[in-house]
């Protein structure tokens, strides 16, 4: 899945010499936490996010340095921090040179991107052209539909292989002989003995995952590692 696929697009975009005003009443009117800034020829400049709006002298929130902090600062990140808590236009406060990315990378690879910088959202690029926005209620949307019910034919047989390689592919914490399936009617039944019981869980999960399931039932048992005594769960 490409990131074009799910993004939202057009982008609603704002002009880095726009009001704070108009960006505020755009973000708030669409239920935006942030938008991108483009120029007049579409080139993406920055992004402008609720974070950038929080301080502000209008409001009293423009934070204080401690003495130290303020006596070590140069006349030049004074002033920049002036500008950012007084500016009046988008591109002075802005978050300039954002993160982006392009509209045919993979899903996972805006996931890492979003994980990795801590961000909600991304502005999408054809070369240096915005195209789209991707933000994590995109990727919300784009899970919801892949959850979705899916009509299968699969009979039991079917489906037990499919349970058992799926338990083949994941040789980390499962396996070829990992416990025994067992399917009636959709019904699986697992059963054998675990030494960890997030394995019975992951067991459980990804006997689920396959289609055709209607229901698990588990009989596994958790075995203490360390004594072979079989213990609750």
């Amino acid at each position: 899945m490409q990131v074009k696929d799910i993004m939202t697009s057009p982008a609603i975009a704002i002009d880095p010499f726009e009001t704070i005003e108009k960006a505020a009443s755009l973000m708030l009117s669409h239920r935006m936490s942030g938008m991108p800034v483009v120029t007049s020829q579409g080139q993406l400049v920055g992004v402008l996010t609720e974070g950038d709006l929080l301080r502000r002298s209008e409001l009293g929130t423009e934070g204080m340095r401690s003495w130290l902090g303020t006596l070590l600062q140069s006349p030049g990140r004074a002033a920049a921090d002036y500008v950012r808590t007084h500016g009046r236009k988008v591109g002075d406060i802005m978050t300039a040179e954002p993160i982006a990315i392009a509209a045919t990378a993979s899903v996972e690879d805006a996931v890492d991107k979003m994980l990795h910088h801590h961000i909600k959202r991304l502005p999408v690029l054809e070369g240096e052209r915005l195209v789209g926005i991707l933000s994590r209620a995109d990727i919300l949307r784009a899970l919801l539909q892949a959850l979705a019910p899916q009509e299968s034919s699969a009979d039991d047989e079917s489906i037990r292989a499919a349970i058992l390689e799926e338990y083949r592919n994941e040789p980390r914490w499962a396996g070829p002989s990992f416990v025994n399936v067992q399917v009636h009617n959709g019904v699986v039944e697992l059963s054998g003995a675990v030494f960890d019981s997030r394995l019975r869980t992951a067991a459980r999960v990804a006997a689920e995952n396959v289609k055709g399931v209607e229901s698990v039932i588990d009989h596994l048992v958790f075995v203490e590692p360390m004594t072979g005594v079989t213990m609750p769960m």
